[in-house]
């Protein structure tokens, strides 16, 4: 998770927000489909966005996480189902009400500047629709392109600017409103990888400076384990599982979501003990048994959690080393088990006695990292 530094706050204090909204969604649905049982977008999702979080959506395309942040939004209304935003202990009914009176700030993937404004216009457009003029609205502006680190560019039009530019200055624009809560659709997805980083912080920074509670869709598991509080994935309009960063990428509960949060492996086994699972001929210890049913399981193993060593007639999982790849931070090896099974390792300091192609290895999985999940 990254943390903002010392050294990149704010010279100027930007007023936050006197109290973080939080936001309750009750088994909101919806169906574009002209029958009322017809196939939905969202179905009956309910989630507890805490306030001042900043809280995930992830997804694969069509998982229906930019339709729910849009019913966030005020700009799609539900089919059925409530959304109350909670703010100083005070539940309002949001579900009906139109976006101008929700108090959110939206930031858009393609940025959605007006082309003949400047880059102050731009940013002082959301407080010319609220009447707010003069020396108040010079002021907030100031501060909000300040806060995205844009002051020197106030003057310019956003076809001078770089993409990444572009984004700060979406970003200046949704947070000088002072918006109860802050959306963002892919915000980063047009911009180049190191770009994409480096603003990754830059966001969290200013979400977590202003107090706001954020609500962020995105597609990039990179992007969301290393900036959220907690995630919601999404799958076919519904909730597969919902924690931090940390317990998603650890404890998956399902192969769906264990899959989408990086690279892992299934193996069938068998659950012998609350303690033991069976691969192969080879058995070894799970932390994650207790409360399931003996019998046939799947279990998922990071790539990061195998060792990869030379062969040398212990009990453990052995298999032939088919390929390795050096990915400079690690060692990619594939390795093939008896029966014809592949798992994927990935070791960071696999050592000078690395194996070579088509050597016997042993394999080396700790307790921790087996996890059994649901197919």
């Amino acid at each position: 998770m990254i943390h903002p530094s010392p050294t990149a706050r704010l010279s100027l204090p930007f007023p936050a927000m006197q109290a973080a909204t939080g936001i309750n969604i009750d088994r909101l649905r919806k169906s574009f489909s002209s029958s009322p049982t017809g196939p939905a977008a969202v179905d009956s999702i309910s989630l507890t966005i805490e306030p001042g979080e900043l809280f995930f959506l992830l997804g694969p395309s069509g998982c229906g996480k930019t339709t729910l942040l849009r019913m966030i939004a005020g700009f799609i209304e539900p089919t059925s189902g409530k959304l109350w935003f909670d703010f100083a202990g005070q539940r309002q009914d949001v579900t009906s009400l139109p976006p101008e009176r929700r108090n959110t700030g939206m930031v858009f993937q393609s940025y959605a500047l007006w082309p003949h404004m400047t880059v102050e216009g731009n940013v002082g457009f959301g407080l010319d629709v609220r009447k707010i003029v003069g020396i108040e609205k010079k002021r907030r502006v100031g501060e909000a392109l300040e806060a995205v680190k844009m002051s020197e560019y106030a003057s310019r039009r956003p076809t001078q600017l770089s993409g990444g530019q572009q984004q700060r200055v979406a970003l200046a624009r949704a947070i000088v409103i002072r918006p109860a809560v802050l959306l963002l659709d892919e915000p980063l997805s047009n911009l180049d990888a190191k770009l994409r980083i480096e603003l990754r912080s830059e966001i969290r920074r200013l979400c977590k400076l202003f107090g706001m509670t954020t609500v962020y869709v995105t597609h990039d598991q990179k992007e969301a384990l290393s900036m959220a509080d907690r995630i919601a994935i999404l799958r076919d309009g519904r909730v597969e599982q919902v924690g931090t960063p940390r317990g998603l990428y650890t404890k998956p509960r399902t192969a769906f979501a264990a899959s989408f949060l990086g690279e892992t492996n299934f193996l069938a086994a068998q659950l012998i003990a609350t303690d033991e699972v069976k691969l192969k001929s080879v058995t070894v210890k799970t932390s994650h048994g207790e409360g399931r049913p003996l019998g046939s399981v799947i279990v998922s193993v990071r790539p990061e959690a195998i060792t990869v060593s030379r062969a040398r007639g212990s009990k453990g999982l052995r298999g032939t080393l088919t390929e390795s790849v050096y990915l400079g931070d690690a060692v990619q090896f594939t390795v093939e088990l008896e029966g014809g099974e592949r798992l994927l390792a990935a070791m960071h300091n696999p050592g000078t006695e690395t194996p070579a192609i088509g050597q016997a290895v042993e394999l080396g999985i700790a307790a921790d990292d087996v996890v059994i999940v649901e197919s």
